[in-house]
């Protein structure tokens, strides 16, 4: 998140959450954290607000209503009452506690922040911030002793990397709110309590989301399915890749019957696409509009994943940018090693 140089941290609450599992304890703190040091409190907020995206955006829900979702009540309660910030956050804590259950889920520092003036859409509004700490990293410090310097081993927290955080803005509360989140421990793995079954969050269905998870469904078509189901080399694969990522590069609207016929072409390619991305939505829980706009800040990310690379060996890298065409594959029948050939017309 950018611009937060500004935002007020105006109240922040620590406790000790658990696994009630491994019979850890959780702890609630009585009052809030101390804010005088403002040098403190300027490293804290750039440390719970520095990683989150805030074009990728997520909504409180419930299969039945949105008030029966417990986070969504808690923040709630802090945003029309904020004198019942400790007693809410407490609530909070326990709330987790309870979810955090799962072999994998470890010990941490749950933060509690209360923001004002956080920079989000062309305004500047009120938010709760929901954190937690699970990581501890060793430093060494060096400290003056007599007429040398002696070394000390201590544990802390890595101010740039934040391991859990939800910030909830205060927008769009009927809508179950505008939300950010950041997972950086569990993202693909089985513990994802923080999302599912703590924060209980949904991606809102905005251009940024369509735009965002269009691309990884190319990504994961093209590397798992399409090169198990069709005889193609890495080639052709990276080929499509830069087909795709030129695609929403180059437009302003997604069209899938467009993309269908510019990018991926044969009948039965396009058969196999539409099977897994049915699966692919069904297994993620959300579906993605057949046309939206594109939004360029998810382009700009997905592009950094998009490999169009291909390596021979340890000997030689080719960065396929387009023109497949102008590729050939083969096998030499002397030696028996593969070989690329490639066609251009100057050599820069």
């Amino acid at each position: 998140m950018t611009g937060i140089d500004s935002v007020l941290l105006k109240q922040v609450i620590i406790h000790k959450v658990g696994n009630p599992s491994r019979g850890e304890e959780l702890k609630l703190s009585p009052a809030p954290v101390a804010l005088n040091d403002e040098m403190v409190s300027k490293l804290l907020t750039r440390y719970l607000l520095g990683a989150f995206n805030e074009n990728e955006q997520y909504r409180f829900a419930h299969l039945s209503d949105l008030k029966l979702n417990e986070v969504y009540n808690y923040v709630s309660q802090v945003f029309e009452a904020p004198e019942k910030f400790v007693t809410v956050s407490a609530l909070l804590a326990t709330f987790l506690y309870g979810r955090s259950t799962h072999v994998k889920v470890k010990e941490g520092e749950l933060y509690v922040a209360l923001f004002e003036e956080v920079p989000f859409e062309n305004d500047h509004v009120k938010a709760l911030g929901i954190f937690k700490s699970e990581t501890k990293e060793t430093f060494l410090k060096i400290k003056p002793l007599a007429d040398q310097w002696e070394l000390t081993q201590e544990e802390g927290i890595n101010i740039h990397k934040l391991d859990k955080g939800c910030l909830v803005f205060k927008t769009a509360a009927d809508e179950g709110y505008k939300v950010c989140v950041v997972d950086a421990v569990n993202k693909q793995g089985d513990t994802q309590y923080w999302v599912n079954d703590f924060l209980q969050v949904i991606p809102r269905a905005d251009s940024y989301h369509h735009t965002d998870k269009y691309l990884s469904l190319c990504k994961s078509f093209v590397t798992n399915e399409y090169a198990e189901k069709f005889d193609i080399s890495k080639g052709d694969q990276i080929d499509m890749l830069s087909r795709s990522m030129e695609y929403f590069k180059t437009r302003e609207q997604f069209s899938l019957k467009e993309f269908t016929e510019e990018v991926i072409h044969h009948p039965e390619v396009v058969d196999t696409f539409m099977d897994y991305k049915r699966n692919f939505e069904a297994s993620r829980n959300y579906e993605i509009e057949d046309e939206f706009d594109i939004h360029l800040s998810a382009v700009k990310k997905q592009q950094k994943v998009f490999k169009s690379v291909l390596k021979l060996d340890k000997n030689f890298h080719i960065y396929i940018h387009g023109r497949r065409d102008l590729i050939e594959k083969g096998v030499d029948e002397m030696t028996g090693k593969k070989f690329y050939k490639l066609y251009f017309d100057e050599e820069f």
